[in-house]
């Protein structure tokens, strides 16, 4: 199940006797703090659970994937996530279903084909 911002205000409410209003509150003031931090390029840090940054990508040609014509992809700020080791411990220990668990490449590494 995907945790959505609604789920996310419901687990709140249930933990904390919060009412379904205050909850709501609480999340959106996280989220915009959040936010207002990454939009001024600042990093966000959560102890035991990750931190965001932003990145700056030049830009760089490439292909548009329908027709093969070259294209230029323009130079944007991008959001990224890294777990912090507690978390990719937590992880790597749950034990998941094959249908939740997505494999991703990495550059360099040979595919488990």
């Amino acid at each position: 199940m995907t945790l959505t911002k609604d789920r996310l205000v419901e687990v709140l409410r249930q933990k904390t006797n919060f009412s379904t209003h205050e909850a709501k509150r609480l999340v959106e003031i996280i989220l915009e703090s959040k936010k207002a931090k990454l939009e001024t390029g600042e990093e966000v840090k959560i102890s035991g659970f990750g931190k965001w940054n932003v990145k700056e990508k030049k830009s760089r040609p490439g292909r548009n994937p329908h027709t093969g014509d070259r294209i230029e992809i323009t130079a944007r700020r991008v959001v990224t996530f890294h777990p912090s080791e507690k978390l990719r411990d937590a992880i790597d220990k749950a034990n998941l279903p094959d249908d939740c668990v997505t494999i991703v490449g990495r550059k360099g590494a040979a595919s488990a084909s």
